[in-house]
């Protein structure tokens, strides 16, 4: 395991602090501002807001049309980074039909975005007051709702979870994988591990199939919360990385080190600054992948913000020259090695 201090200067914005779309680009503000009369250029505003911030949608077009259509509701979508899933979040709030503020999020990457209609700037402050009231009660009511959502998607997981057999060792993704179950459990052909808090409250699970398909819960709250793969209460050292394969791989380097799985690298910094007020006194380090192929390399990107935000060491797979390039993360380098021998 390669570790490395955080780096001074890193930065990383959480949910609430969301930057601004406008450009330094005096050519660009322009075009913006002169875009955000109808409903075509208020759409081209969006979209290039969108892509400004790394927020790609697989179907643009589609993500822009529901905005268009939905007020106050949250809307999901699979993002370039991850097509196969919806780990894209975007709501709009519209004034005389028209979309008036859009907040987006790629929660994959962690990238987040506010677009405000540049004519908001004409409006009295009397409509701004108006504006600000609709929408943090449109806010207001949506987190509520939210909220019991997955209040009942938490009872579903601890049932389903309880419901679950102990894993099979000759499950084939462990196979596949060369790693133990740990505390996984087992559901008909598919491996179920269950998404908690630092109390023990069951939030969500995410299944595995034998072919190596993951799916979380639906309407199950991943935010936050985290696989236990092994380890003590009480640890000394509390190691967290992204998937479930390479919480395996780091349990068996180190049995004496608490593993926690946070599913992708946009919930890295969460899991590790909750874990760093959990254990303020314990050796915690953030085990990236290094997506080395990636524009960017998010993987060890939110590996450095999330440890820079804990006050945790951070660590990234220490790769051997004749490595190939694909492999990214520490049960990758496992396996490789594996096949060396």
């Amino acid at each position: 395991m390669k570790t490395a201090p955080a780096p001074e200067g890193a930065k990383h914005q959480n949910q609430n602090q969301y930057s601004n779309t406008l450009s330094d680009n005096p050519a660009v503000k322009r075009k913006l501002q002169d875009n955000a009369g109808g409903y075509a250029e208020r759409m081209d505003a969006i979209r290039f807001a969108l892509l400004e911030h790394s927020i790609e949608a697989t179907d643009m077009d589609a993500l822009l049309s529901r905005l268009g259509d939905t007020e106050g509701k949250q809307i999901r979508f699979s993002t370039a980074s991850k097509p196969r899933k919806k780990n894209g979040s975007a709501i709009a709030y519209h004034d005389r039909g028209l979309p008036f503020v859009v907040l987006a999020t790629d929660w994959a990457t962690g990238a987040e975005m506010k677009w405000v209609a540049f004519d908001a700037e004409t409006l009295t402050p009397e409509k701004q007051e108006q504006q600000k009231r609709r929408i943090a009660e449109a806010k207001q009511a949506r987190e509520e709702k939210q909220a019991r959502e997955w209040e009942q998607a938490a009872i579903r997981a601890a049932r389903y979870w309880h419901s679950c057999g102990q894993a099979d060792p000759q499950h084939p993704y462990l196979q596949r994988k060369g790693i133990r179950a740990h505390k996984a459990r087992q559901q008909g052909q598919e491996l179920v591990l269950l998404l908690t808090d630092f109390n023990g409250q069951a939030w969500s699970v995410q299944t595995i199939d034998e072919a190596g398909n993951k799916r979380l819960m639906a309407g199950g709250k991943k935010a936050d919360h985290f696989i236990v793969v092994d380890g003590p209460a009480y640890p000394a050292r509390v190691l967290i990385c992204e998937g479930y394969a390479t919480g395996c791989t780091l349990a068996e380097i180190d049995p004496t080190a608490l593993v926690l799985a946070a599913v992708d690298c946009g919930n890295l910094r969460a899991v590790a600054t909750g874990a760093r007020n959990r254990w303020p006194d314990a050796d915690l380090i953030v085990c990236g992948d290094d997506d080395r192929r990636t524009p960017g390399n998010p993987g060890a990107t939110a590996a450095r913000a999330a440890a820079l935000a804990a006050g945790a060491r951070f660590a990234l797979p220490d790769w051997p020259a004749t490595a190939p390039v694909h492999l990214s993360d520490f049960n990758d380098l496992h396996n490789w090695q594996r096949g060396q021998q």
